[in-house]
């Protein structure tokens, strides 16, 4: 994997939603650690440090290193609670990783010759993402950044589904999402929307013509 991300983590001993308030006031990130078999851990990041990292869209679906003094862990982002209204980082939920233990992600999916694509230079529809993610499992060494769909060769009213993913070797889907085999991308004819409104009384110019 290309992007590499370290983030220092403090320890924690208090707990609740008073202390996780006093910590965003002091600029910091509530966050709790937890999987490979030990128990669970309160950390806290530099707000803005993560508010950093979240700009790379390869952050979510990559292994990140932890650091907290001098020892490191490897893991994974479960869960980030965003604040409805403000650019502030809640809450975030991490997993330890082992190397010898799959892991299940989503991985988002990169459509490549969407402009290319015959449905839509020969047959002018528009592309569909009907599907921007997939979960996959995987051991930690085989995690893919995303997942390549080429759609150039698509045609109007074609469809792409689950199964049409090429895998990295080492990557599953769960077998239910095979079964389910549902669409992640079209192509359909862009419609025109005629405005058959009459005026601000609401009759037609048909209307108003018999009208006169």
């Amino acid at each position: 994997m290309s992007d590499e991300f370290n983030l220092i983590a403090e320890m924690r001993d208090d707990r609740g939603k008073g202390a996780s308030r006093r910590l965003r006031h002091q600029g910091k990130v509530p966050a709790i650690i937890y999987g490979a078999g030990r128990e669970p851990r309160a950390l806290m990041f530099d707000h803005n440090k993560v508010l950093r990292e979240l700009e790379n869209a390869s952050f979510y679906s990559s292994i990140l290193t932890i650091k907290v003094g001098d020892k490191s862990r490897a893991a994974i982002v479960k869960d980030i609670q965003r604040h409805p209204s403000k650019k502030q980082i809640l809450h975030i939920d991490l997993q330890r990783i082992v190397e010898d233990e799959k892991i299940r992600m989503q991985i988002p999916i990169h459509f490549l010759g969407e402009e290319e694509a015959v449905g839509v230079k020969i047959g002018g529809g528009s592309v569909s993402r009907l599907m921007t993610e997939i979960e996959v499992s995987c051991f930690p060494k085989d995690l893919p950044e995303f997942l390549e769909v080429d759609i150039s060769e698509l045609e109007l009213d074609q469809m792409l589904y689950v199964s049409n993913i090429s895998l990295p070797k080492g990557v599953e889907v769960s077998e239910i999402l095979l079964e389910q085999d549902q669409a992640i991308v079209s192509i359909h004819e862009i419609k025109e929307i005629i405005d058959e409104e009459g005026d601000a009384d609401g009759e037609s110019t048909d209307d108003q013509a018999a009208a006169e």
